[in-house]
């Protein structure tokens, strides 16, 4: 007669150490979590203020994401040496910076976008027209160097949100002639500090509106040369 079989002491041993392979496995799971979240960009409250949406006349332009301005392109006073009278704008194309001339050796600088290289305006001008969210009609130039994108706007195109001279112009004059170059917005935040338009200096839309606003009409604009470039900031 078969005697059966009592489990033995090696089941039981199994069956107490499953749990404890349950908590290494566990274990080993929370540990791969990341020690140290990851930092998120600071923004200086001032600068998200100077850029945060505005609704203009019934256009709500939007906010420029701060984080992504870099900090010598955000509007700001400087020390500024010239012998160019307070009103004036100056342009220097290179660095990339348009100043204000102010009282007391100052300037308000703003980053600015500029041409591509053997479209720039060197020289002087002066502001023979403002205008608020102007419309735009591309210039013969602009068309036969590229028809495909230029030629279905021959006909021009309305102020607005979708129009690349952005919320405000400032017409540069030489001679009581228009020299085709302007001072204005963009609707490509991400082209200021870089080299890409068609001739003209481009300004984030909250920055163009408070130049706008601070220069009258008959104003002067000189555009730096290379030799002059980067001179006139202490």
């Amino acid at each position: 007669m078969r005697k059966s079989i009592q489990p033995g002491p090696v089941r039981r041993v199994r069956l107490l150490a499953l749990p404890l392979v349950l908590l290494s496995l566990s274990a080993c799971v929370q540990t791969t979590k990341p020690a140290v979240e990851p930092e998120v960009a600071k923004v200086d409250p001032s600068v998200a203020s100077m850029y945060a949406a505005i609704d203009d006349g019934g256009n709500l332009i939007p906010a420029v994401d701060a984080t992504k301005i870099e900090s010598k392109n955000v509007r700001q006073l400087v020390d500024y040496q010239t012998k160019e009278p307070p009103g004036t704008i100056v342009v220097d194309p290179h660095a990339r910076f348009l100043y204000l001339v102010m009282e007391n050796g100052k300037a308000m600088r703003y980053g600015v976008g500029v041409a591509k290289a053997g479209l720039e305006f060197v020289g002087e001008a002066d502001i023979a027209r403002k205008a608020q969210w102007p419309g735009w009609t591309p210039t013969q130039d602009m068309i036969k160097r590229d028809p495909e994108r230029y030629e279905p706007l021959a006909k021009g195109l309305p102020g607005g949100l979708k129009n690349p001279l952005g919320a405000r112009a400032l017409y540069l004059y030489k001679g009581g002639q228009d020299t085709l170059y302007r001072i204005h917005g963009t609707n490509e935040p991400w082209s200021i500090g870089k080299s890409v338009s068609s001739g003209c200096i481009r300004m984030l839309n909250q920055d163009i509106i408070d130049l706008h606003s601070r220069v009258p009409k008959g104003s002067r604009v000189v555009v730096l040369g290379p030799e002059q470039s980067g001179k006139g900031e202490i």
